[in-house]
């Protein structure tokens, strides 16, 4: 299939509904048997365009050390790293209960279905470590890189003396996302990684113990608007993937009403999720450049058959 422009993908509202969903989905855009989903739009044009973003030599990391939050979201055990030695001048370590999404991470296609109605492309099979199709492998074989845009959604509402707690359950709404936007004077193009700060993993780590007890067990907390007009946005802007600080990309605990983002994105749409990367030191560089675009790269571990995968995601000015 040839490479995807932007005049080759139908409006949100083209698409094919699945109808005892109620919900579109982009089986059918990039051809049967796909399992890049929208990252079909980083083309080699589209990355060799990103390189112009890297004019400073600046790299930034996007990574939370792989044990936060902590307590562990999501019923999750605490990895435990332990350090040995083979003899007298070697060391080595490894790690138990190391969940690659436990951190800051990948959603593959693996790891949501639609129902009865599958993974992305209608796929059915469960997830296997002998069959690579849909799995992260194939997002790892390719690496992850274009043009990252990020909307500091905690900065612009701070400006305007809203501070966004971390620990209750609030929609940041299609409409929020598009101010944003206007305010930093940034476009987002076709194949552009968007990337959504909050400032989530912060806020989190400042609570008390007791507090981030109670979440772990009960989560609640901010989160992308899950219906259908967030869906839209993201899908009419052609973005390759969607990248934020937050535990699950939509509010929680979420209203059923409403219904699921991460089904509307992953399996329905192929919009790779990201969710938990570190966006602080990011947000500092931006304004200090006056710059809300970058380089971005991610390489996701080459686990076959895998539904997530930790980010590996820098950023370069």
């Amino acid at each position: 299939m040839p490479p995807l422009t932007a005049d080759d993908i139908p409006a949100y509202d083209h698409l094919p509904v699945i109808e005892r969903l109620g919900l579109p989905h982009a089986w059918e855009v990039f051809g049967a048997g796909d399992d890049l989903g929208t990252l079909n739009y980083l083309t080699p044009a589209v990355v060799a365009a990103a390189l112009a973003e890297a004019t400073r030599g600046v790299p930034v990391g996007l990574n939370l050390p792989i044990d936060q939050p902590a307590p562990p979201l999501f019923g999750r055990e605490p990895t435990r790293h332990e350090f040995f030695t083979h003899d007298r001048n070697t060391w080595d370590d490894r790690l138990d209960a190391f969940f690659p999404q436990g951190s800051s991470q990948w959603d593959g296609f693996r790891h949501v279905r639609a129902r009865e109605f599958g993974f992305f492309g209608g796929v059915t099979a469960a997830p296997s470590r002998d069959r690579s199709w849909l799995g992260i492998d194939v997002w790892a074989r390719r690496g992850i890189v274009g043009r990252g845009v990020l909307l500091d959604v905690a900065a612009h509402l701070l400006g305007s003396g809203d501070d966004l707690p971390c620990d209750v359950e609030r929609a940041i709404t299609p409409e929020l996302l598009r101010q944003v936007a206007a305010a930093q004077g940034v476009e987002v193009r076709h194949g552009d990684l968007l990337l959504v700060r909050t400032g989530w993993p912060r806020k989190y780590a400042q609570l008390t113990p007791q507090r981030r007890a109670e979440l772990a067990a009960a989560p609640a907390f901010p989160g992308l608007h899950a219906g259908e007009q967030t869906a839209r946005l993201l899908w009419n802007w052609h973005v390759s993937a969607l990248i934020t600080d937050l535990p699950a990309v939509e509010p929680a605990p979420g209203d059923p009403a409403v219904g699921s983002l991460h089904r509307r994105l992953l399996p329905l749409l192929g919009i790779p999720l990201g969710e938990l990367f570190d966006l602080e030191a990011l947000s500092g560089r931006c304004r200090e450049f006056g710059s809300y675009t970058f380089l971005f790269t991610s390489a996701p571990i080459n686990l076959p058959g895998g539904c997530g995968s930790p980010a590996n995601a820098l950023a370069i000015f």
